[in-house]
């Protein structure tokens, strides 16, 4: 049974996250501390290869996948850039404590948008369309490996959207230069459009959490084979 594999990595640190600032659509660069957290974490844990690399085009991304993946030119994608926090861009939760718009966002952020900014309806149909086209082209080709360097947000997004198990999306949070490994089954992702997550990134990272997350990866590959047998069973039914 073939199947595809594709690791979410999220960017390494930058000022604006030590800061604690909405850093959407700015292009900021990787801070000192973030290239030396990237290159500590490849030297002493494993980040997966594969056959087909994908950036968000803002430069944290493409830095992280040159620190980690020197040899490789990434696929840019601009749907997988993280959310234009419009006006709201650069500032810190304190700093916007008195805005009402802004208590308003934080009560319905999928309705609501940043002043020019994307809601987080608009954001989620964005990423999600770019990364079902990804998926289509992997398919199509027959590449089964890709690595996808983007932002938390999008993670966040796409694996509320696509992950068994099923969680939202604060409970799939990711810490800067970590990730999320996906596994796709052809027919049950055209009939159900789900993934198995089966690891964390990177691997080998804090053993003892992999091992506490071993029994929910579990079920995850649990649910999936539960489901592609199922339809394996009933096309077998009808044939």
């Amino acid at each position: 049974m073939k199947s595809y594999q594709i690791h979410l990595i999220r960017h390494g640190m930058t000022q604006a996250n030590l800061q604690g600032r909405y850093i959407g659509s700015t292009d900021v660069p990787l801070s000192q501390e973030g290239i030396e957290q990237l290159k500590q974490y490849d030297k002493r844990y494993r980040y997966p290869g594969a056959a087909v690399f994908y950036s968000s085009p803002l430069q944290r991304c493409v830095q992280t996948m040159k620190l980690l993946y020197p040899q490789v030119e990434p696929q840019l994608v601009p749907g997988l850039a993280e959310c234009n926090f419009g006006q709201w861009e650069g500032k810190t939760a304190q700093e916007l404590q008195n805005d009402e718009l802004f208590a308003q966002w934080l009560e319905n952020g999928q309705q609501i948008s940043p002043p020019g900014g994307e809601s987080g309806k608009e954001f989620a149909y964005r990423v999600c369309s770019a990364f079902e086209k990804l998926v289509e082209g992997m398919l199509r080709s027959g590449q089964t490996q890709a690595v996808v360097v983007t932002h938390g947000g999008v993670i966040m997004t796409l694996m509320a959207a696509y992950a068994l198990p099923r969680a939202s999306s604060f409970d799939w949070m990711v810490d800067s230069a970590c990730g999320y490994s996906l596994r796709i089954i052809p027919g049950l992702w055209m009939r159900d459009m789900v993934a198995e997550a089966y690891a964390t990134l990177p691997q080998g990272k804090n053993a003892k959490a992999a091992q506490h997350s071993e029994p929910i990866l579990n079920i995850a590959r649990e649910a999936a084979e539960r489901a592609y047998h199922t339809e394996e069973h009933s096309e077998d039914s009808n044939s």
